[in-house]
């Protein structure tokens, strides 16, 4: 069973940048998806960004050009590089790994950007 483990959520001004990272335990099989999805207070969660093991990415237009996701299969980690951060992306952030028909998710890390 695979878990996963965020890092690297805090506050930060607007304007300025975070890592955010995922460790995931146990083994991953086949083809799968790692991902940051977000959910901010009183809204619905929704998608940031995902990796397939197969090489393709996927961003939210809202953060397309400032976000930057990466994995490495053999560590089995996803990063967020997030830049330029505002208001709009104070939320908590969750990774989530999809494999196998099953989906996981991390227990989430806070990200506040203060204007």
């Amino acid at each position: 069973q695979v878990q996963l483990v965020e890092s690297g959520g805090g506050l930060v001004q607007a304007g300025g940048s975070l890592k955010l990272s995922c460790a995931a335990s146990g083994s991953i099989f086949g083809f799968n998806v790692m991902g940051w999805y977000r959910q901010a207070p009183g809204k619905q969660r929704e998608l940031v960004a995902t990796s397939s093991s197969g090489g393709s990415t996927n961003y939210a237009d809202s953060v397309k050009g400032r976000f930057t996701i990466s994995r490495d299969n053999v560590k089995n980690t996803v990063l967020l590089q997030m830049n330029s951060l505002n208001s709009e992306d104070t939320a908590v952030y969750y990774c989530n790994v999809w494999s196998l028909g099953m989906n996981t998710w991390g227990q989430g890390t806070q990200v506040t950007v203060s204007s």
